[in-house]
Parts: structure tokens; C-alpha cells; sequence
């Protein structure tokens, strides 16, 4: 890979996602109501860019759904969240859904990598994993 052509423009990271997610979050965001209309469209992109992997072999600290995701904003601020599909979504536990901005640009990441990512207010916000936990063993479905 050439190196000068990716440093001349904002290429997004790589992502990698689980075969069975993959196609449940097709599906998901292609059944999504109009108001979520851009939100799917974003999810569909990434989802299209997204490398494939068969469940078992997605590495320990790349998010996916059930993931905890500590990351760090363009302001300097940290946060840790739980992606998870949109009926499991909880601000107060900090439970994000899948179906959201944050969501779409948290989902295949891994520590230091970073994304920019847009509010539905139309705001570019810029994040950066940097640690990811994986769905305990016995929340696994």
C-alpha cells in the first residue's frame, strides 16, 4: 500500500465486524424508520467497508455489539460505553445504541484508532478508542 496517497486525505480506520452482526445490522438498518433514514445510510457505508470475520475469530478488543469502549473526544474528555442493538438502549447505563451517530462510528473499532463522526445536529466530532472489552462470556447469546 502506497502510503503517500492515505496521508493526503482522511481515510477512515479499518474496521473489522462479526459475520452474524453484519447481517443483522444490514437488515437492521435497512428496516429503519425514516427518521433514522441517515443513520442507516451511515451504518450501511460502514457496514460495506467493514472487513468480515466469522464470529469466534473477531480479536478480544475490536467493538462490536456487547462491547465496553472507553474513548476520548477532540476535547479531551473520556467516556466508557456499551454498544448494544437499539431495544437495549440506556443513556442512564450508558448503553448506546448501534442506531445512533456515536454508535455507527464506535462499531469495528480498536485502541488508538480514530474516527470523526457526525451529530445529528450536523457537529464533526473526532474520537479515539482506547481500550475495548469485550461482551462477557456470559452475556453471550
Amino acid at each position: 500500500m502506497n502510503m503517500n496517497s492515505v496521508s493526503k486525505k482522511v481515510s477512515k480506520p479499518l474496521i473489522i465486524v462479526r459475520e452474524t452482526e453484519h447481517a443483522r445490522l444490514t437488515s437492521l438498518a435497512l428496516a429503519a424508520p425514516g427518521r433514522d433514514l441517515e443513520v442507516a445510510d451511515e451504518l450501511l457505508a460502514e457496514l460495506e467497508r467493514a472487513k468480515i470475520v466469522v464470529d469466534k475469530k473477531l480479536p478480544a478488543n475490536v467493538v462490536g455489539i456487547g462491547s465496553t469502549v472507553s474513548y476520548q473526544t477532540e476535547l479531551g474528555q473520556t467516556r466508557t460505553v456499551t454498544l448494544c442493538y437499539p431495544g437495549e438502549a440506556d443513556i442512564g447505563r450508558s448503553m448506546v445504541s448501534v442506531m445512533t451517530p456515536i454508535g455507527v462510528a464506535l462499531l469495528g473499532l480498536s485502541p488508538r484508532q480514530s474516527i470523526n463522526w457526525t451529530a445529528r445536529d450536523g457537529q464533526v466530532h473526532r474520537l479515539t478508542i482506547l481500550s475495548v472489552e469485550p461482551m462477557a462470556k456470559s452475556q453471550a447469546a
